[in-house]
């Protein structure tokens, strides 16, 4: 990913209903970019009532609970979050291109923005600096899901 980041549009989330799926694998670098998705979305105004949080084991089982959600529970955006650590196979890859496109195809089948907000490291340091430290993927995953949000709402209104 590049570190050449849009600046965050200023949006009220208050209107918006967000679901979250995190994966407990890697447990404590998913953990870090749930707690700041989840005060991103906060700080814009998103309710914790309009917000539903699931867990699942690891990455591959991301999609399955996010088009549950993006199927019964009307979110304007739902947000995947997962780590991916390079080891001695190229299972993470593997497992990060699957995923990948299973997201991309929920979000076209059910119309639902899905972000995906599962990172593919080559190491641990990466996968730290990106979930932890200076590079604030969480707060990226929430601004882009304020956004995408809003605009399905105005192209819902204008369709």
């Amino acid at each position: 990913m590049s570190l050449l980041v849009p600046n965050p549009l200023s949006i009220n989330g208050a209107p918006f209903t967000f679901g979250v799926v995190a994966a407990r694998y890697n447990d404590v670098l998913v953990e870090g970019l749930l707690e700041v998705v989840l005060a991103q979305l906060g700080a814009a105004g998103v309710k914790a009532k309009r917000l539903t949080v699931l867990r699942v084991p690891g990455s591959h089982e991301v999609p399955w609970a996010v088009q549950a959600l993006a199927a019964q529970r009307g979110c304007d955006c739902v947000i995947a979050l997962g780590v991916l650590i390079a080891g001695d196979t190229n299972h993470h890859e593997m497992v990060g291109q699957s995923v990948s496109h299973a997201l991309q195809q929920i979000a076209l089948t059910t119309g639902t923005p899905i972000i995906n907000g599962v990172i593919v490291a080559n190491n641990l340091k990466q996968a730290r600096a990106r979930c932890l430290g200076a590079i604030n993927r969480g707060a990226e995953f929430a601004a882009a899901g304020l956004e995408v949000a809003a605009l399905k709402r105005s192209l819902g209104k204008k369709l």
